[in-house]
């Protein structure tokens, strides 16, 4: 049997392609620590998490905080231990795992939660979060507790946001950092996986290159995994995600992400790498994607590191 290797003959940007996979939960995920603004030693993580089904009832494990607010309106960034974590420290780039809570500094009025609805994501430095998360979760730590008290100027500056938040607020959260995700980097791209091209596959299918250690991934779980996706016919790759330097989030539900995911991740261990081969209905349709450069009626090949699951 000839194997080929799996090059990067072709790489394009795939905007459409990072959409579909980011697999956003809802929208409704950390909302009042969202912006506007957007810009930009790896090892597999292993991160076990236990969602939240129920908003009003919160897992026995999980313990929504307190937030003393600080004596005096903040006027830099102040962070604090509450409790120590260990592992390595989060910098620029990596992605972080974390539960938080968010009141007014002034008053402790609270203003948003994500303990009733689950875990929250945020890859440091790429300006997903006011600034005053940027830069106050730097060194953090798996198992820690921060408390971040922030200026108004790291915050959401002079204007209202949502129902509480006024002009020119002070904020305080309380944050615990479930996990630390490092940055993944190009040089582990598995661009030297062997596999046999695939043209007009008629069902899903996989090949474990390397069985994790981790807990089985499940139909429903929320995904954190490196993604490489290459045409079947030619194996030219048109995404990326260690070259991109993200750290890709799906939910394995139909309509959350492709049906091949669906499909081809659950039984994979956290710390796996999987070859999952596709035809045109299992990824974004018959249709494919040209601009992106997935011609239609083409076979998608995806080379899936998984490196937790919420």
């Amino acid at each position: 049997m000839r194997h080929r290797r799996l090059l990067a003959l072709v790489l394009v940007p795939a905007a459409l392609l990072v959409a579909a996979c980011s697999g956003d939960d809802d929208g409704d995920t950390a909302d009042t620590a969202d912006t506007t603004e957007a810009s930009e030693g790896t090892t597999v993580t292993d991160v076990e998490l236990t969602p939240i089904s129920d908003p009003d009832e919160l897992p026995e494990d999980v313990e929504k905080p307190t937030v003393d607010i600080p004596a005096e309106i903040p006027t830099e960034l102040v962070v604090t231990e509450l409790i120590p974590g260990e592992g390595p420290e989060a910098a620029a780039g990596d992605t972080v795992v974390v539960d938080y809570v968010g009141v007014r500094s002034e008053d402790g009025e609270e203003f948003d939660s994500s303990y009733e609805r689950g875990p929250f994501l945020v890859t440091l430095g790429a300006g997903q979060v006011i600034p005053g998360w940027d830069q106050g979760l730097v060194g953090v730590q798996t198992g820690q507790r921060v408390q971040l008290d922030i200026p108004n100027e790291l915050a959401y500056g002079d204007q209202d946001t949502g129902d509480v938040i006024r002009a020119g607020d002070a904020l305080t959260f309380v944050v615990d950092v479930r996990a630390v995700v490092p940055k993944p980097v190009p040089e582990d791209a598995p661009l030297d996986v062997q596999i046999e091209p695939s043209v007009d596959a008629t069902e899903v299918t996989t090949t474990d290159v390397i069985v994790g250690e981790g807990d089985p991934v499940e139909p429903g779980d929320t995904v954190l995994a490196q993604v490489l996706i290459a045409r079947g016919d030619n194996q030219a790759v048109i995404y990326n995600s260690w070259e991109l330097g993200t750290t890709q989030q799906f939910v394995l539900e139909d309509g959350r992400t492709f049906p091949g995911l669906v499909e081809g991740i659950p039984g994979m261990q956290v710390g796996g790498r999987r070859i999952i081969v596709m035809p045109p209905e299992s990824f974004l349709g018959a249709e494919g994607n040209p601009q992106s450069g997935l011609p239609a009626d083409t076979d998608v090949i995806m080379v899936v590191d998984v490196v937790g699951t919420i």
